[in-house]
């Protein structure tokens, strides 16, 4: 008999369920220890967190955890991946947008971007990682946001060690991330939407992750126009083209968000691209009309 619990964290809700109703304490405490490692980590809102570090000191090399640098490998693996669609280094750029809180005191308010000028031009090829003192390093003038990556590796890695360890079926679910791992006799049942609470469409998934990229749910008001969390690195400043969501099947959640966040980006090349990778998805335009690619999941079709 599977089991839930759901909380809030990272401004999100997060779930863990598990088809051994007994682990699931133990699900929810791995879960929630591993988001706090991450956070330490990578959060660009702790100031004390390697990321804020090392933003902070732009032009050296900072020493970091393990943690850390497996965390910025696997961003820099998505940069290289989608050939620089899905950067790393955009944390200035989010930042010049108005993204500067956290998203529940920015969310749908008017925030002053100011003029503090335009950010160096991300370049995620720039980052420095070394893995043998454990240290990484930025150039002046740009910063690192792991946002894209870090939350899908986290619902990755957590719902395989539940797996692993308690023996249990399980799905994860962080924000628009999702990975499941283990057994299960059906497939698990997932609610796609734009937004935690609004309604959507129910698939089948029984293995790998579903990742839902949006411009609807971060997303605030400027004096130049709106804006969101969604940065596409060859301009610098929020993407904008016909879809307003985008949701991927593929074999981790880090894959499928890699790819969430590129269609969004590349806009009307976003339906080859995501061809070209035969990855099953669900694209919403700004008119609410959805367009499907691929094998996309019914409800009671399997996934995988």
């Amino acid at each position: 008999m599977t089991a839930s619990a759901t909380w809030t964290d990272w401004s999100c809700q997060v779930r863990v369920t598990v088809t051994d109703a007994a682990m699931l304490d133990r699900a929810r405490h791995l879960v929630m220890d591993l988001m706090g490692d991450v956070e330490r980590a990578a959060s660009r809102f702790l100031e004390t967190s390697d990321v804020s570090r090392v933003n902070a000191g732009a032009g050296r090399l900072v020493p970091v955890s393990g943690r850390t640098t497996a965390l910025v490998d696997v961003a820099l693996d998505a940069a290289a991946r989608t050939e620089g669609l899905v950067d790393p280094t955009i944390g200035r750029h989010v930042i010049e947008a108005g993204y500067r809180d956290d998203i529940s005191l920015v969310r749908d308010q008017l925030v002053d971007i100011g003029d503090g000028g335009p950010p160096a031009r991300a370049d995620w090829r720039c980052v420095k990682v070394d893995h043998e003192l454990v240290r990484i390093g930025v150039p002046e003038g740009l910063s690192l946001d792991l946002g894209a990556t870090a939350k899908p590796w986290t619902a990755d890695t957590t719902a395989h060690t539940i797996a692993a360890f308690l023996g249990t079926g399980v799905l994860v679910e962080i924000g628009g991330d999702i990975a499941v791992a283990g057994r299960r006799t059906t497939p698990w049942q997932v609610l796609v939407s734009e937004r935690d609470g609004d309604p959507g469409e129910q698939v089948g998934l029984t293995a790998g992750g579903l990742a839902t990229s949006s411009t609807s749910a971060r997303k605030w008001h400027t004096q130049t126009g709106p804006a969101h969390h969604i940065i596409d690195p060859r301009t610098g400043a929020s993407a904008h083209g016909p879809w307003r969501t985008a949701t991927v099947w593929a074999r981790s959640a880090v894959d499928a968000n890699m790819a969430s966040t590129a269609a969004i980006i590349l806009g009307h090349e976003a339906e080859a691209f995501l061809h070209e990778l035969n990855l099953p998805s669900r694209l919403v335009d700004h008119r609410g009309a959805v367009h499907t690619v691929g094998a996309w999941p019914a409800l009671e079709q399997v996934a995988s």
